[in-house]
């Protein structure tokens, strides 16, 4: 990934819309170039391009933050509870939990029977600790891209 890469990555932060025609003379390329190194990312898998939604505006879900405990590898874990649709984000931590997942469901009811049906059965799950949503405060994609 070179500067033009990361160029390219920083405009896509601020508009993931931005126009080829508009993207290209920003960081230094022609359209068609600029088209061209983005499908390059794009295929590399170092970015992806999607659209955001906040669940919770959308009216009749519930989220949730759970932290969890795990004998063993949390990568099986996280692994196993990845595959599921309810599952947003997994991310591997230290400290008193092995792993967060962040969970969607269609309301109160199906949180609870996700993390009672689906998460506790899982082989290796010790601990559970739920963190419900009340509303998303801030969401940001901003990363620094170098």
């Amino acid at each position: 990934m070179d500067d033009i890469d990361r160029a390219i990555l920083r405009e896509l932060q601020t508009d993931g819309r931005i126009a080829y025609a508009d993207l290209g003379p920003k960081v230094g390329l022609s359209a068609s170039a600029a088209r061209q190194r983005l499908q390059r990312l794009l295929d590399s898998k170092a970015v992806q391009v999607v659209g955001v939604t906040d669940p919770m505006s959308m009216g009749g879900q519930a989220m949730a933050l759970l932290g969890i405990g795990v004998d063993g590898d949390p990568r099986a874990v996280a692994d196993e509870l990845a595959a599921r649709s309810e599952v947003v984000y997994a991310v591997l931590t230290s400290g008193g939990f092995d792993l967060f997942a962040e969970v969607v469901a269609p309301g109160p009811r199906e949180l609870l029977d996700f993390v009672n049906d689906v998460v506790r059965p899982v082989e290796g799950v010790r601990q559970i600790q739920s963190f419900p949503y009340f509303g998303i405060h801030t969401h940001r994609f901003l990363w620094d891209v170098g």
